[in-house]
């Protein structure tokens, strides 16, 4: 069965940086773009920033951009974000996703795989 393995996630210091990355297990997938989405309680998951393989195109939420950097390699199915300068209201559980045919990649129902999550806290 497919699943999607994230790691990287902790506790850092407003201003600091953490990378996450996921990579793809138990089987072959033909991805389209993979991305990554967080989670506050009590909110909607949101998208954060995807990567389009064909054209290596990538995405960023507005407030994202410019802090974090969303990387991979399409013939490993992985990917990483880069995320600096991190601030309190970065704090979300992060979730790896891939995609699998064309579509806005930008959104939480393009995409058919999810990793379970992996928890980002910045202090302030």
């Amino acid at each position: 069965q497919v699943q999607l393995i994230e790691s990287g996630g902790g506790v850092v210091q407003a201003g600091g940086s953490l990378l996450l990355s996921c990579a793809v297990s138990g089987g072959t997938l033909a991805t389209y773009a993979m991305g990554w989405f967080r989670q506050t309680p009590g909110k909607d998951r949101e998208f954060v920033a995807a990567i389009r393989w064909s054209v290596r195109e990538t995405r960023y939420a507005d407030s994202v951009m410019g802090r974090f950097t969303v990387s991979g390699e399409r013939s490993e199915n992985t990917v990483a974000l880069k995320m600096d300068d991190l601030r309190p209201e970065d704090t979300a559980v992060y979730y790896c996703a891939a995609g699998v045919r064309p579509g806005v990649w930008s959104t939480e129902r393009f995409y058919n795989y999810w990793g379970q999550g992996t928890q980002v806290t910045v202090a302030g």
